[in-house]
């Protein structure tokens, strides 16, 4: 039996919630439930069209650090601007896809400097999306890998197995595709369990459906958080 005690920060704050669906006040809700173990609020294309930035700041209101997972991707102008506009609200990830080159990243970056600096916050962690992990072909990988720290960027939203060549390049790295052992793939086609993506050197684990899909959210939070806690080097 899973013993429901709060995470100690240094889980707490590796764990990314995706909060994918449309209504504010369950997103909310479902934040709440499991906030002693998840740190991070990841807030996507389905909730932000529904919310719009006031998402950012409820979930900021209740002790979040937010993840704004809207994978900016166009010329590097808008991408900029949009950068800019998104790091005022306080986001603490943001992230851009690495398929859009290598003057767009840069623009990403430097948008996202720009609007932390105007609204006297902390520049947000930038993250390039190399190859999503619902995408069982990698060959483009490495390159994306290469534009993302040419760019400038903090690191890349990757799967967990590509993470010895993240730590290689010296970047940062926030692991989708994270399933407990034994638990559904779904969707995805490049999985890792959560203690195996911490031992591989992930800093962040972003997972969904195994916690928010649960019959009891806060049972299945409590496992992942006792599982990251053994990985880490300090356990």
């Amino acid at each position: 039996m899973t013993t429901m005690i709060e995470a100690a920060p240094e889980v707490r704050d590796r764990l990314a919630l995706p909060l994918d669906v449309g209504d504010l006040d369950a997103a909310l809700a479902m934040a709440q439930r499991v906030a002693p173990w998840f740190g991070i609020a990841k807030v996507g294309y389905e909730l932000y069209a529904e919310a719009g930035p006031v998402a950012f700041d409820r979930l900021h209101d209740l002790g979040f650090t937010v993840f704004c997972d809207l994978k900016l991707h166009d010329i590097p102008n808008t991408v900029e601007r949009g950068a800019a506009a998104l790091a005022r609200r306080g986001v603490r990830f943001m992230n851009a896809h690495a398929a859009g080159g290598s003057d767009m990243l840069a623009a990403f970056v430097v948008g996202a400097r720009r609007g932390a600096e105007e609204a006297g916050l902390p520049m947000p962690i930038t993250l390039a999306v190399t190859v999503l992990t619902s995408d069982p072909d990698t060959s483009a990988f490495d390159a994306r890998l290469a534009v993302a720290r040419d760019s400038g960027c903090a690191g890349v939203v990757c799967s967990g197995w590509e993470l010895d060549r993240v730590g290689a390049a010296g970047l940062r790295s926030m692991v989708p595709g994270i399933r407990p052992a034994a638990a559904s793939s779904d969707d995805q086609s490049r999985v890792m369990t959560p203690g195996a993506a911490i031992r591989a050197g992930a800093d962040w684990l972003v997972i969904g459906r195994p916690v928010t899909a649960a019959s009891a959210p806060e049972t299945a939070a409590a496992a992942i958080a006792t599982e990251v806690a053994a990985a880490l080097p300090s356990a």
